[in-house]
């Protein structure tokens, strides 16, 4: 009876070994994914309505944005001065001017999801923290970062702007990697030590 025991508890082990390795593939394989989602994250497109502060940058240098536009309670902009008075539905064609999209807009105080001046892993965190995301999901958050008008237009961001280091599509994809990896915020412990 012992040596079946002892078999026993050695496949139990081998499995357990296994499934951990494997695991450890899986979040690391989610961190890589996440680096390339933060790398969309932190670019300009992104980065100049998502700021921690009231008023949003523009341009790939990410200037203060002119005419002293502030956020105000719905994120579309004070009264006299709403995103769409300059952002319309669409992208002008003349070079520099200002982009559009449908329903243009920083997102509200409540969720401004601001990512500038942070590491990849606090990036990361504070898209996985409810209270700094807006109470979403992470299928919400795949869904918004898939599906959103104003998202999807940083890849066509008009005459003079670059568009983020990765494809809308592959953004999407590492997107969904990341979330299906458990959405690790860095890499496994494994790989810290080596």
């Amino acid at each position: 009876m012992r040596p079946a025991l002892a078999a026993a508890a050695a496949l139990l082990f081998a499995l357990l070994v296994g499934a951990a390795a494997e695991n450890r593939g899986s979040r690391d394989a989610g961190w890589t994914a996440f680096k390339g989602v933060a790398s969309v994250l932190t670019s300009p497109r992104c980065l100049n309505c998502h700021v921690p502060g009231e008023s949003p940058l523009q341009g790939d240098q990410g200037v203060p944005h002119a005419l002293n536009v502030r956020r105000a309670a719905d994120g579309r902009g004070t009264p006299a001065v709403r995103c769409t008075n300059c952002h319309q539905a669409a992208n002008s064609e003349a070079r520099h001017s200002p982009p559009g999209a449908p329903d243009w807009r920083l997102p509200p105080p409540s969720m401004r999801m601001a990512w500038q001046g942070l590491t990849t892993e606090e990036v990361c965190r504070s898209l996985t923290d409810p209270a700094r995301n807006g109470g979403r999901t992470l299928a919400q958050l795949e869904e918004h970062v898939a599906s959103d008008a104003i998202v999807s237009w940083g890849w066509n961001p008009g005459p003079g702007r670059k568009p983020p280091p990765l494809s809308h599509a592959e953004f999407v994809q590492r997107f969904g990697e990341w979330k299906d990896a458990g959405a690790p915020c860095g890499p496994s412990r494994s790989q810290d030590e080596h």
